[in-house]
């Protein structure tokens, strides 16, 4: 029986291209796809990607959907799964939001959460790995969007969501270890940070699985 595993998170998910005008990178080089290609014909890779997703905040300008309103309806139209994949934070920086990288943690926890105890998964608790996004750096291109205050919130994204999966149980990696941003846009990753991605995630699926 192949293993489902969801991968659930933002532009960084989708595969946008840094200053692409809302290209996304083709399979073979977004990190899910090649993830996909890495774990073989036994997992099925399942893309949930949204642009400007954030955690909880619905955006009351760009009007996108916080995650945590879509992930239940995800999780049971794609159930049954053997592990989620959450990888959200980027976008809850925005200073509109007003939040630290203390409640932006925090309210990635309360998705896992709600995926660990969901009844959609083939064990009676449902895996997450926890993914901490990577670093923003320098997002010029992004002013009155992202801003350095959302750089410094970023930075300690790795610490702070460490904490937090190891408060609720679950699995945990920091995507700014093996990836940084394009220097195009600095928030999104190129496509040697997507494979180094896939590379670790690969791994720490094979040892939670």
């Amino acid at each position: 029986m192949k293993k489902r595993i969801l991968c659930f998170g933002d532009s960084n998910t989708w595969g946008a291209i840094a200053c692409g005008d809302g290209a996304r990178y083709p399979e073979g080089v977004r990190w899910t796809s090649v993830l996909s290609q890495q774990l073989g014909e036994e997992y099925v890779i399942i893309e949930e990607g949204q642009n400007g997703r954030t955690s909880v905040w619905d955006d009351p300008i760009e009007n996108r959907m916080a995650g945590i309103t879509y992930l239940w309806p995800c999780l049971e139209s794609h159930s049954p799964l053997d592990l989620v994949i959450l990888m959200l934070g980027t976008n809850d920086t925005k200073p509109y939001f007003s939040v630290n990288e203390k409640n932006i943690a925090d309210s990635v926890g309360r998705l896992a959460i709600m995926a660990m105890q969901s009844p959609f998964g083939r064990k009676k608790e449902l895996p997450v790995l926890m993914v901490a996004p990577i670093q923003i750096i320098n997002p010029v291109p992004f002013k009155g969007i992202f801003d350095m205050r959302s750089e410094k919130i970023s930075k300690n994204f790795g610490e702070t969501f460490a904490e937090v999966a190891k408060q609720i149980g679950c699995a945990f990696l920091d995507a700014s270890l093996y990836a940084k941003p394009d220097t195009a846009d600095g928030v999104h990753m190129d496509k040697h940070g997507h494979r180094m991605l896939a590379e670790a995630i690969s791994a720490k699926v094979k040892e939670i699985l």
